[in-house]
């Protein structure tokens, strides 16, 4: 692994969240949430919830750009009756999102025919243990199966400068839990982004919308294979 790749890969990090002290547990960083469209999210037959942090919720980009309504156009294109709709909130971590889930899946109108989860970037960022990832994206998960409700995981690496420990650690946690559970599992959501400038917002670090496009060429087709279950 290359030392641009590791270094873009903390910058991926920082990319979720604002940086907060490790012993406040308290702190939270400010969140930002965009809805995929202002149309009723019931039109579609299919629905997707899009359930993440500032790589979901289309951060510094225009409303019509981001992850969730470029999937949704990316899906509607090969004649699919799909509305993505956008639970991304920056900052979120797996701790934060499992606060959320709950909310989020009571405020929609129906049941989701799959959630996409993607989650664990800020619990890097504040160097929180492993274990504590592993155990609110396990109960995030569960509480999708209590509901019947299918996921998919779109994973998350840890930069080798954790060391190998750590990293071990954290980069089974998507693996392991799609295995589990027998989820649809997409292992890194960043894929053909990370180190290419050219895919890269100004600020060096989330995906511009060309960045956008690439991560749902790659994705779409993972997506439709776990709407067909």
């Amino acid at each position: 692994m290359t030392y641009g790749f590791c270094f873009a890969i903390l910058q991926l990090l920082i990319a979720c969240g604002s940086a907060a002290p490790e012993n406040n547990a308290s702190a939270e960083p400010e969140k930002t949430a965009v809805e995929s469209s202002d149309q009723p999210a019931t039109e579609a037959k299919t629905l997707i919830l899009a359930f993440g942090d500032s790589l979901y919720a289309g951060y510094g980009l225009a409303p019509n750009e981001g992850f969730a309504p470029e999937l949704q156009k990316a899906l509607n294109d090969t004649g699919q009756d799909v509305r993505v709709h956008n639970a991304g909130v920056s900052g979120d971590t797996t701790a934060a999102g499992l606060r959320r889930m709950d909310f989020v899946l009571d405020s929609l109108s129906r049941k989701p025919d799959l959630v996409l989860l993607g989650l664990g970037g800020n619990d890097l960022l504040r160097g929180l243990k492993p274990s504590e990832t592993r155990a609110n994206m396990d109960a995030m998960v569960q509480k999708l199966a209590d509901r019947d409700i299918p996921v998919m995981l779109t994973g998350m690496l840890a930069p080798p400068n954790l060391g190998k420990e750590f990293s071990d650690q954290f980069n089974i946690i998507y693996p392991a839990l799609a295995k589990k559970y027998e989820a649809d599992l997409y292992p890194f959501f960043m894929d053909g982004v990370v180190g290419r400038a050219d895919l890269i917002l100004p600020d060096g670090i989330h995906p511009n919308a060309e960045g956008i496009d690439v991560i749902v060429e790659r994705i779409a087709p993972s997506v439709e294979l776990a709407l067909q279950g």
